[in-house]
């Protein structure tokens, strides 16, 4: 059986966990903490980067330095997962949810200008796949009505925007280190802090409400308890285990890459023929082969499409159901606008498998078995 993921391995991840172990420092902040953050701070240029134990807690530390409070609105794709809204839900915001575009599966920009109200607080966009929103509209929107932008950059690690990294364009970028990430620490996140301005509080939310992080930097002789907070750190382990991925982050990019052209290339002559879609890449974006998708006519013919391969001994998988039509959704927010879009492409999408483990010979197969259920 091809399996839908394989978490990334590069065979050097245990001697950094044995190394985290012989340092003595296994909680967080530690040697690999400090090394992962830096090297975000490098690659993406932005002013801060805090570990996290997950994308979600990003996105939940993100909600509480937009200051969001009940009744506030936040305005966000209702194609995503479920932290996304979670994250704003639980500080009592209402998520508006917009419809998404059919060529990338993100927000569509044109769209969140009639959404905003006077309770209006935050954008909060999802880069699908790895690929940009149009990030000059949404901040020009964002500017014109004074809100905040929270990237949720999940997936999109290593893409940018313009020349941008995404996650760091708005005021905040949410990034996922999860098993099925393009770089895994089991389960972590990261946040982007782009205004320095954020920076302290976000370091005494992340460390209990507490001014630790000064403390240890040899700023203050004690560290008191100064406002909110929680535990938002990872194990230096699991940090230990992600910086592995990081010394060879090009390498693993470029064999994604190499795969995600693979599959474009043997499925391109199926669009041609009308039989399915393509993923679609905006001019201006760069993107990082996180996930490979075609999209089918219809439901029921996904459906047939999804148990041929599973016969075959090849896992595909759809992805979100959308979340304004689920029970929270219905419960804690509102679709603005029609949905013309969102559920209809969410019931042809399905993932073929990407990893970066996935070899030349199971691509040619997997495409070779969708042709063949296609008749071509």
């Amino acid at each position: 059986m091809i399996r839908f993921n394989v978490p990334p391995y590069t065979g050097t991840e245990m001697k950094n966990v044995q190394k985290a172990v012989e340092n003595m420092h296994i909680c967080g902040d530690g040697e690999f903490t400090r090394k992962c953050s830096e090297y975000l701070e490098k690659t993406t240029g932005t002013a801060k980067c805090l570990l996290t134990t997950s994308c979600t807690q990003a996105l939940e530390m993100a909600a509480l330095l937009c200051d969001i409070k009940p009744g506030d609105e936040v305005i966000l794709p209702s194609y995503t997962f479920v932290s996304t809204a979670n994250a704003f839900v639980l500080r009592g915001a209402v998520p508006v949810f917009v419809d998404v575009r059919p060529d990338t599966m993100n927000i569509d920009e044109n769209l969140i200008e009639g959404a905003i109200t006077e309770k209006t607080k935050v954008i909060c966009v999802v880069h699908y796949a790895g690929v940009a929103c149009e990030m000059d509209r949404i901040m020009e929107i964002a500017d014109k009505y004074h809100l905040m932008v929270v990237e949720d950059a999940a997936q999109a690690i290593m893409s940018t925007y313009k020349g941008r990294p995404l996650g760091t364009i708005g005021d905040f970028g949410c990034l996922s280190f999860h098993e099925t990430k393009n770089f895994s620490m089991g389960e972590g996140g990261a946040l982007l802090i782009r205004d320095p301005r954020h920076i302290e509080d976000a370091e005494i939310l992340r460390e209990k409400g507490t001014d630790r992080s000064k403390y240890f930097r040899g700023q203050v002789d004690k560290y008191r308890w100064m406002n909110y907070g929680s535990s938002f750190l990872p194990s230096d382990m699991n940090a230990a285990y992600l910086y592995a991925q990081f010394e060879v982050a090009d390498q693993i990019n470029d064999t994604r890459l190499s795969r995600w052209n693979q599959y474009y290339e043997l499925l391109k002559p199926l669009q041609e023929a009308g039989k399915i879609e393509l993923p679609v890449i905006p001019e201006g974006c760069v993107h990082n082969a996180h996930m490979f998708y075609i999209k089918t006519k219809d439901l029921k013919e996904r459906t047939e499409l999804i148990q041929f391969m599973k016969d075959n001994d090849i896992l595909t998988v759809f992805h979100y159901v959308p979340l304004h039509s689920a029970p929270a959704g219905l419960k804690f927010g509102r679709f603005h606008g029609e949905d013309r879009y969102t559920t209809r492409e969410s019931e042809r999408l399905v993932r073929l498998p990407m990893f970066y483990q996935l070899t030349a010979k199971q691509v040619d197969y997997i495409a070779g078995k969708v042709k063949e259920f296609y008749g071509v």
